[in-house]
């Protein structure tokens, strides 16, 4: 996930000055839940033919990919407001062959989608980023079709969560000056959500069943929107 704060006057941020680092730890480090979020969002474990999922904040389309690759049916796509996270995201995607992954660039909070875009969404160390989230909550019930599903994943310590960051903030010092004084200080402050503030945040909309646990790293919600009747 890369979405980073929106605020005026910005311009480039860490995920574009050291794409690099994130891309990493996100192939390397981070948790790969591609098993439990098939398990989640197409409970038989096959896609239907055709279906449609999007990665929010994908810095370089890890979900995307690995969704895309896991059934080349599926038709994958990640959004994300880095410019160099989406070249990232479409370079690997090419290397992998795969045809049925595309990536865009956007903001999170005012998705470039139509209404009832997917049936599938994922949204991975998004909200300890970004600001206005039920805004952000908001566009993924928007963009889902009747009986869609969303999985999210949330860390839930500070510090693992900021690390990344660090080495990244670190990089671009020691690289070459630093981003626009001050810019940085606000975009990059990270809020983990503590166990009521993500049940909150869940029932912002209104979603027809709602399944949250967690374990010791993690935040996890299934999320179903009302089918039509």
């Amino acid at each position: 996930m890369s979405a980073m704060r929106a605020r005026s006057g910005m311009g480039e941020t860490l995920f574009d000055r050291v794409p690099w680092i994130y891309a990493f730890f996100r192939e390397h480090v981070f948790r790969d839940d591609t098993e439990r979020i098939v398990a989640h969002l197409w409970p038989s474990g096959v896609p239907p033919a055709g279906a449609t999922v999007v990665e929010l904040g994908c810095g370089p389309g890890f979900y995307a990919r690995r969704l895309a690759a896991h059934d080349r049916a599926v038709v994958a796509s990640g959004l994300d407001r880095s410019p160099a996270q989406v070249a990232e995201a479409r370079q690997r995607a090419e290397r992998e062959g795969l045809g049925n992954c595309r990536f865009e660039l956007g903001d999170v909070a005012a998705m470039p989608y139509p209404d009832q875009s997917f049936d599938a969404l994922v949204a991975a160390r998004l909200f300890v980023l970004v600001e206005n989230r039920e805004q952000v909550l908001g566009e993924m019930y928007r963009v889902l079709r009747p009986g869609g599903r969303a999985f999210i994943a949330e860390p839930r310590h500070a510090i693992c969560a900021r690390l990344t960051l660090g080495l990244m903030r670190l990089a671009d010092r020691l690289g070459g000056p630093p981003i626009t004084p001050g810019a940085d200080q606000g975009e990059e402050r990270i809020d983990v959500l503590d166990g009521a503030e993500f049940a909150a945040l869940l029932a912002s909309q209104p979603w027809r069943s709602v399944a949250h646990w967690a374990d010791a790293s993690y935040r996890y919600a299934v999320v179903q929107k009302e089918s039509v009747t």
